[in-house]
C-alpha cells in the first residue's frame, strides 16, 4: 500500500521525503551512518578475546561518539547531581603496591572534589528515583588530577561498552512520548533487559535497597572495574576499589521514596548541604582488593568481567585512607555542574586492565566532555584544573584561559631550549604498565564472560529476608509497569536461573504462571553470522554461598549522625523535655525539628517560647528517621484533633520508625491507628533519650511485623 502510495507522488514529494529523513527500520538491515552494513553491533574489535580495545575500531567509534553528543548541554547520564569539596588523607605508606604520591606518606592529605548523581533522570529529576548513584571523586594530587569515577554498585548492566547507548536509550523515557521521567519501569528497559542475560546481576542490585539509599552519606562506593596498582620496581597487582560509609549502609522503603520525591525531591541534595553546614561532615574509608598478577585466572570468574564482583571473603577489602567532605561549592554551576571527570584521568601508580567497558570509558568520557563543556579546553575551568602547573605544545581552541609566551609550540624544538622536556620514571613521568597482548583482531566475547546468573543468585540468597522480600515487591512494582505480558514472562523466565522462589513470588504477583526451567535463555552478545550455541550463557557455581558483605544490614555503622527526629508539639507542650532531647540529640550529631499545627512559635507550658521548624502541611514523616512525642496534655490534645498529626504517627510507624511517646503526649498516640491494631514494637513511653538514641541507631525496627497493615 505504502508502495502504491510512493507511485502517485510527484518527484518533488520524494526529495522532501529525502530531507525529512523518516525512517523506523522495519524489517531492515543494521548499517552505519556511511551506509555501510554492521556485522556485529554488540562487541568492540579486541586484540584477542581478553585484549584492549582497537583504536581502529571506527564503528565503535561512531556509535559511541553519536551517543555522547546526544543532549546539549547536560549530561547524557548522571544529569542530576550533587558535589562537595573536602580532603584524603592517607593511613599509611603504601609505596610497596602503587607509586601513587597520595598514597606515599601517613597522614597526607590530598584536596577531593566529589560528585554524587542518579544516572537516568534529567537535570530536574527527582532524588529519590530507583537507580543507580554515581559515586565520582577528584583527587587535586601533587602529581596531577586522579578521577576515581565510580558508582554506589560495583558491577554493572553490561560487558561492553558498545552496548552502553542501547542500555542508556532503554532506560530513557520512551522516545515517543518522553514517558517515564527518571524511572526503570517500562517496556523498553525491561524489553532490554529481558534479552541480555549479562545484566541479570545488576538487576539484583538494582532492585534491592541499594538502588534508594536514606542518603548520600549512608551508601557505599565501587570504582566497578579492576584497574591496576603499579609500583616503583613496575610490580601490578589488579585492584578493585571501595568506599565505606562511616555512617553505615541505610536506606529508606519504597513507598517512603515514592513520597519524598513529592514532598522533596532535592532530599539527597539538602541532607549533604545541611550535614556540612552543620558540621556533621560525611566520611569514607577507602579501601581496596588486591590481587597478584599470578592469581589473575584462579577465582570461578573473569576479574575483567564488569558484571562480577569479587567477594569479600576471597579477598579481604585493605583500608588505605578515609575521605571527609567538609566545603558545599560556593557555586553550583561552576562547580558541580562543570566538573569533568574522566577514567582516564590516573596518575603514576594507577593503571587500566583490559575491562572491555573500561576501555570504552576511557575514549568517551573525553569525547562528551568536547561538546559538553565547549571544547578542548575543559581542564582550564577552575573546578577542573590540577594543583600542579601544566606545560605542554596544546594552544588554542574554544574558551583557551591560558597566556601561553613564546614561540615554541612543538616538540622537538631548540626555539624554546627544548621545552618543556619529557619527564623521565624516576622524575613522576607516567609510565603505562607493560602487558604483553597478543591476538587476532576480532569482535568476539571470552567464554569467561559467559556466567550471567551464579553472582545474581549470590547477591539475592546474601540478602536478610526483609530484603528479599523488598527484591520481590520492586520486581513486581517494576514489571507490573511493563505493558508487554510476552516481556513480562521472558523476565520471569530469567530469574528462574537466579532463584526458583524469587521467579514464583514475583509471578504471583503479576498474574503470571511461571515456567520453572525454560530453555537457557540466549546471550545476544554475538555477531549476526556466528553460531548462538556457541554464546549460551553457563550456570557455572559460585564457590560461596553466601557474602554478608552484600546485605545493606551487615553494615549498620554507629551512631545517629546525620539522622533527622521529628518533634510533634504545639502549645502547653514540655518545654524543658523538648530542650533536653533536642540537645541529647545534637551531641550525637543529629537533627531535631519541631513540627507543629502553624508556623511560627508555639508556648511552651512554662511559658517559654519554641520555634516550629516546620508545620504539619509543609512536611511529612517521610523525610525524618524517627519521631518524639514529647509530654504536654495541652499539646497532644490540640494535635489529636488535627487528622494530619495522627497521619504522621501512624505513617512512622508504617515505615518501621521508632517511636518516642512521654507522659501527656501518650493522648495522641491512642488516636493512632497502630495504637489500636498493633503490637507497639519499637515505640518507647518515657524511657528517656538514651534508649531513644540507641534504637534509631539501628535505622528500622524491621521487626515490626504488622507494619504495612497501617492504612497508607
Amino acid at each position: 500500500m505504502d508502495a502504491e502510495k510512493n507511485k502517485e507522488k510527484p518527484e518533488n514529494s520524494k526529495i522532501d521525503d529525502l530531507y525529512m529523513n523518516t525512517e523506523d527500520g522495519s524489517g531492515e538491515v543494521m548499517s552505519n551512518n556511511q551506509g555501510v552494513r554492521v556485522n556485529d553491533d554488540h562487541n568492540s574489535l579486541t586484540a584477542g578475546e581478553r585484549g584492549p580495545t582497537l583504536l581502529e575500531d571506527f564503528q565503535f567509534r561512531e556509535k559511541m561518539t553519536h551517543f555522547d553528543h546526544e543532549r546539549i548541554p547536560e549530561r547524557i547520564v548522571h544529569a542530576r547531581g550533587e558535589g562537595a569539596h573536602g580532603f584524603f588523607e592517607s593511613y599509611g605508606d603504601f609505596s610497596e603496591i602503587t607509586r601513587a604520591s597520595f598514597l606515599s606518606e601517613k597522614g597526607k592529605r590530598t584536596p577531593v572534589f566529589t560528585r554524587f548523581s542518579t544516572v537516568a533522570g534529567f537535570k530536574g529529576s527527582t532524588d529519590l528515583a530507583r537507580d543507580v548513584r554515581g559515586f565520582a571523586v577528584k583527587f587535586y594530587t601533587d602529581e596531577g588530577n586522579y578521577d576515581l569515577v565510580g558508582n554506589n554498585m560495583p558491577v554493572f548492566f553490561i560487558q561492553d561498552a558498545m552496548k552502553f547507548p542501547d542500555l542508556v536509550h532503554a532506560v530513557k523515557p520512551e522516545q515517543d512520548n518522553e514517558i517515564p521521567q527518571a524511572a526503570s519501569a517500562h517496556d523498553t528497559f525491561w524489553d532490554f533487559i529481558s534479552l541480555m542475560p549479562e545484566s541479570m546481576h545488576m538487576i539484583m542490585w538494582v532492585m534491592s535497597d541499594r538502588a534508594i539509599p536514606r542518603s548520600l552519606s549512608m551508601m557505599e562506593g565501587f570504582g566497578v572495574h579492576t584497574f591496576r596498582f603499579v609500583n616503583s620496581k613496575g610490580e601490578s597487582h589488579f585492584v578493585k576499589f571501595h568506599w565505606k560509609p562511616k555512617l553505615g549502609t541505610h536506606s529508606v522503603t519504597w513507598e517512603e521514596a515514592q513520597k519524598i520525591s513529592g514532598q522533596d525531591p532535592d532530599f539527597h541534595r539538602r541532607d549533604l548541604w545541611e550535614a556540612i553546614e552543620n558540621g556533621n561532615f560525611p566520611e569514607w574509608e577507602f579501601g581496596v582488593q588486591l590481587v597478584e598478577e599470578k592469581d589473575e585466572h584462579k577465582f570461578d570468574f573473569d576479574l575483567l568481567d564488569p558484571t562480577k564482583i569479587i567477594p569479600e571473603e576471597l579477598v579481604p577489602v585493605k583500608i588505605l585512607g578515609r575521605m571527609v567532605l567538609n566545603r558545599n561549592p560556593d557555586n553550583f554551576f561552576a562547580e558541580t555542574e562543570q566538573v569533568a571527570f574522566h577514567p582516564g584521568h590516573v596518575v603514576p601508580g594507577i593503571d587500566f586492565t583490559n575491562d572491555p567497558l573500561l576501555q570504552g570509558r576511557l575514549f568517551s568520557y573525553t569525547d562528551t566532555q568536547l561538546i559538553r563543556l565547549g571544547g578542548p579546553n575543559f581542564a582550564e575551568i577552575p573546578i577542573n584544573r590540577p594543583i600542579t602547573p601544566v606545560h605542554n605544545n596544546q594552544r588554542g581552541g574554544y574558551m583557551r584561559q591560558t597566556i601561553n609566551r613564546g614561540k615554541g609550540s612543538y616538540s622537538p624544538n631548540q626555539i624554546s631550549g627544548g621545552c618543556p622536556f619529557q619527564a623521565k620514571m624516576a622524575d613522576g613521568g607516567f609510565v603505562s604498565h607493560q602487558e604483553k597482548v597478543e591476538g587476532y583482531k576480532i569482535r568476539n566475547r571470552s567464554k569467561s564472560f559467559m556466567d550471567h546468573f551464579s553472582q545474581a543468585k549470590l547477591f539475592y540468597e546474601s540478602q536478610t529476608e526483609v530484603e528479599q522480600d523488598h527484591i520481590v515487591k520492586a520486581l513486581r512494582f517494576e514489571l507490573g509497569k511493563v505493558g508487554r505480558e510476552e516481556i513480562r514472562e521472558r523476565m520471569v523466565g530469567m530469574l528462574t536461573y537466579v532463584n526458583e522462589s524469587l521467579a514464583k513470588k514475583v509471578a504471583l504477583g503479576l498474574g503470571i504462571n511461571p515456567i520453572f526451567k525454560p530453555d537457557m535463555p540466549l546471550n545476544h552478545s554475538f555477531p549476526a553470522d556466528a553460531n548462538p550455541a556457541d554464546y549460551q550463557p553457563t550456570e557455572a557455581k559460585s564457590s560461596i554461598e553466601k557474602s554478608e558483605k552484600l546485605s545493606l544490614m551487615a553494615s549498620p555503622g554507629k551512631g545517629i549522625q546525620g539522622r533527622s527526629i521529628a518533634i510533634l508539639a504545639n502549645d502547653g507542650v514540655d518545654g524543658g523535655q523538648v530542650e533536653l532531647y533536642q540537645d541529647a540529640l545534637k551531641n550525637e550529631g543529629a537533627n531535631s525539628k519541631i513540627i507543629s499545627l502553624h508556623s511560627g512559635w508555639i508556648t511552651g507550658a512554662e511559658g517559654a517560647k519554641i520555634k516550629v521548624d516546620h508545620s504539619l502541611a509543609t512536611t511529612s514523616s517521610v523525610l525524618f528517621d524517627a519521631v518524639l512525642v514529647p509530654d504536654g496534655l495541652q499539646s497532644a490534645e490540640a494535635l489529636k484533633e488535627d487528622s494530619t498529626a495522627i497521619r504522621f504517627l501512624d505513617e512512622a510507624y508504617r515505615h518501621y520508625k521508632f517511636i518516642a511517646v512521654n507522659g501527656g503526649g501518650s493522648d495522641l498516640w491512642a488516636s493512632t491507628y497502630a495504637s489500636k491494631n498493633s503490637d507497639p514494637k519499637g515505640v518507647f513511653f518515657d524511657e528517656g533519650p538514651g534508649t531513644f538514641i540507641d534504637a534509631i541507631a539501628k535505622h528500622r525496627i524491621w521487626e515490626r511485623e504488622d507494619a504495612e497493615k497501617i492504612p497508607v
